[in-house]
């Protein structure tokens, strides 16, 4: 570019104009009229610096040369050398915001300064390597990089689900004088039509309206928990993500836990306790609380259902091991605790024994297993219908133990070498509980199970037996025959019992005399009759069943038809005008009538008097808290035995506190029920075979019980795991 064109003097705002030689090429091919390429972007480097260390007048109110201090008139938008610039100039060198960022901003091309125009940047402010753009002024938007994440306002990052420490403050502190559905409605758990519906149907039954909503399904235990503390003004605790400590959870016994509904969960200062609490008005509990662990009591709510759980894991049994082996250490006696009375009722063996039943009973357990390995003997629970290991008791307490379940349930100490079986029953915790113990002699000493029959957590009714509405009908229809027989087949542990005993409670009513003969029986039913086999005694099923034909009854139920002689009398009497409900053992339900005739029964006697067969097995049921949300592939499923093409929506489990980490909790029934049709009778009277039979009761609209499990998956109920677990793969 040629340098001797020169912008005309009158140009320069302030009458002085550098030497050509000094001015940048752009400036001077500007001046001249010469055309200027555009300077590419990402590259500012030719307008770094001023080629003059000292830039005109013109630039000082746009640029920023250092000057230690400058006029204060342009201080917030250039440092001028000048010690005063005119004023007509200063107002055109003023850019209408006052942040120096604007003067940053980069342009593709510099003509001579203007009051409109943009000077090169100067030493003071480096480089960036990015391609030009606006500046971050305020009149500019642009996107937030990796490194401009803010700190507060609408865009500041979402405090980490994770790092929720399960406290929930209340609005206010202090409480409220609003009714709990009120807030239960501002909360949004529940619309206005549905607590005022709930309101007239607690005033007509006598309980709280929150209760009928909880019976209704309208609200769970933790939202009901979380209306609570926002009514009292307190902290709602999610006791499944919230860190407890035990140590002050240890403070008081799991007796006044369970009586208050109360828990201490964690030190608040050196005299301070935070409990959780189901129902922080009761101040008798805050307290009785006090007055116990001797400190202050900050109350605060949390869901009935956590502090049950949480006190069920509550496990003592470590203090009691160490107890009875504290005891026989100081002995100082290296013998084994003999298998006698007095050895047997000492107290450390005692209370181990009972906090072993009382833990299972809290927890839910149907089977206690103890089981000897020549070193030690490990205690299992069955919990839905799954065994894990709970503890484990040293070799040296083994035989005490033993000896105490034996004395418990009446039988012989000193016989080891048959099996034995009695029965015993309890009170834990103000519940009544029955509890039948077998012992069988192993390589490693007896090894023994009790089975708990606790009546309370009995589903002894059809709505809570999850039957379909498809398989209910027809259940329905069968036991409401006027004679006949209804059968329920199942491994043992299926759940057989209860759906007979739920039958004999729908049909239990004055007019009818109902008669039972069980072993053992298992609940007591008021206004039925039941009879307990006694094999000792001579009275068994069949000769019990035989008297039981003279005592006029309307329904009979047998709790199991084990030989032919039961099968023959009970068959019998459901073709002499009697309805007779029994369990048997088989894998479906056609098979029940093929194992019917090969216990000796004639298969015309079968085809009159079978009515229905019902079989069934017990899956597990989601956790409702921590289930997750997935799709199963159309190929998972057919490898689990679904012959399906497409992929299914569906839950699997995860675990969290409230399920002890299983991610189930609770069992629900799978049902096959068969109703014998005359086309069925046909069959059996030619003595088809059981796959003939299911093909036709099929075709008749049977469901088979991995149909009936695939619809409570597809429901939320269970997972694709668990029915295949039950109901095998093929």
């Amino acid at each position: 570019m040629p340098k001797e064109n020169v912008a005309p003097p009158a140009f320069d705002p302030f009458g002085a104009t550098p030497p050509a030689e000094e001015l940048p090429p752009e400036w001077s091919a500007m001046r001249s009229g010469d055309p200027v390429e555009p300077e590419p972007p990402g590259e500012p480097a030719g307008r770094e610096e001023l080629p003059t260390p000292e830039p005109p007048p013109a630039a000082a109110d746009r640029a920023e040369p250092p000057a230690p201090e400058p006029p204060p008139a342009a201080a917030d938008r250039a440092e001028p050398p000048a010690p005063e610039p005119p004023p007509a100039a200063a107002d055109r060198a003023e850019p209408p915001a006052p942040e120096p960022e604007r003067e940053s901003a980069p342009s593709r091309s510099s003509p001579e300064p203007s009051p409109s125009s943009q000077p090169p940047r100067t030493p003071a402010q480096p480089p960036t390597p990015e391609p030009p753009r606006p500046a971050a002024g305020r009149g500019h938007l642009r996107a937030l990089g990796p490194g401009d994440a803010p700190t507060d306002g609408a865009l500041a990052p979402k405090l980490d689900q994770h790092e929720w420490d399960g406290i929930t403050p209340p609005s206010r502190r202090g409480g409220s004088g609003r009714f709990l559905t009120d807030v239960l409605v501002d909360l949004g758990f529940a619309t206005r039509e549905t607590v005022d519906q709930a309101v007239e149907t607690a005033r007509a039954a006598g309980k709280p309206p929150e209760r009928v909503l909880l019976d209704q399904g309208t609200i769970t235990q933790d939202q009901l928990a979380r209306a609570i503390g926002e009514r009292y003004g307190l902290d709602h605790l999610d006791l499944t993500v919230f860190t407890i400590d035990m140590t002050a959870s240890n403070l008081i016994d799991s007796a006044a836990a369970k009586r208050y509904e109360a828990v201490p969960v964690s030190f608040l200062d050196e005299r301070t306790l935070l409990v959780a609490m189901a129902d922080p008005a009761n101040v008798l509990a805050v307290d009785d609380i006090a007055m116990l662990t001797r400190m202050e009591v900050r109350p605060a709510v949390a869901s009935s259902e956590d502090i049950a759980t949480l006190v069920s894991r509550l496990d003592h049994f470590g203090d009691s091991v160490r107890d009875a082996v504290d005891a026989d250490e100081e002995q100082q006696d290296d013998a084994e605790v003999v298998e006698l009375h007095e050895s047997a009722d000492d107290a450390p063996v005692v209370k181990l024994v009972n906090s072993i039943i009382a833990q299972a009973a809290e927890r839910g357990a149907s089977d206690i297993h103890f089981e000897p390995d020549g070193r030690e003997l490990r205690v299992r629970f069955r919990i839905d219908g799954v065994l894990s290991v709970s503890t484990t008791i040293p070799s040296r307490m083994v035989a005490g133990v033993v000896s105490r379940a034996k004395i418990m349930a009446d039988l012989d100490i000193a016989e080891k070498r048959v099996p034995q079986d009695g029965r015993v029953s309890l009170s834990v915790d103000g519940r009544h509980v029955d509890i039948r113990v077998v012992t069988l002699p192993s390589v490693y000493g007896e090894s023994l199970v009790m089975r708990i029959l606790d009546k309370q957590q009995a589903s002894l009714s059809l709505d809570r037996l999850g039957m379909q509405d498809a398989e209910r009908e027809r259940f329905e229809r069968g036991i409401g025959q006027a004679y006949g027989a209804v059968l329920a087949t199942g491994p043992t542990g299926s759940g057989k019992s209860t759906t007979l005993y739920a039958a004999l409670q729908t049909l239990n009513t004055t007019e009818k005399n109902i008669i039972t003969i069980e072993d053992p029986v298992e609940y007591q039913l008021e206004g039925i009759t039941q009879v307990q086999v006694n094999p000792k005694a001579g009275l068994t099923f069949a000769n019990g069943l035989r008297s039981m034909m003279r005592a006029d009854p309307d329904i009979i139920m047998v709790g199991e038809i084990r030989d032919g002689e039961t099968a023959q009398i009970a068959i019998e009497s459901a073709l002499t005008g009697h309805l007779v409900l029994s369990t048997l053992h088989t894998n479906d339900a056609p098979t029940a009538i093929t194992r019917l005739i090969e216990m000796g029964i004639e298969p015309f006697l079968v085809a009159s008097a079978i009515d229905c067969v019902v079989a069934q097995r017990l899956a597990r049921t989601l956790c409702p808290t921590c289930k997750k949300r997935v799709i199963l592939p159309a190929s998972v499923l057919r490898d689990s035995g679904f012959n399906v093409s497409l992929d299914l929506e569906a839950y699997e489990p995860v675990g969290c506190g409230r399920c002890s980490g299983m991610g189930y909790k609770g069992r629900v029934g799978l049902y096959e029920v068969m109703v014998v049709s005359e086309e069925i009778r046909s069959l059996v009277l030619a003595r088809a075979s059981a796959d003939e039979i299911g093909a036709l009761a099929l075709r008749e609209g049977m469901r088979r019980l991995r149909d009936d499990g695939f619809e409570k998956v597809k429901a939320g109920l269970t997972s694709i795991a668990e029915v295949a677990r039950v109901t095998g793969t093929t």
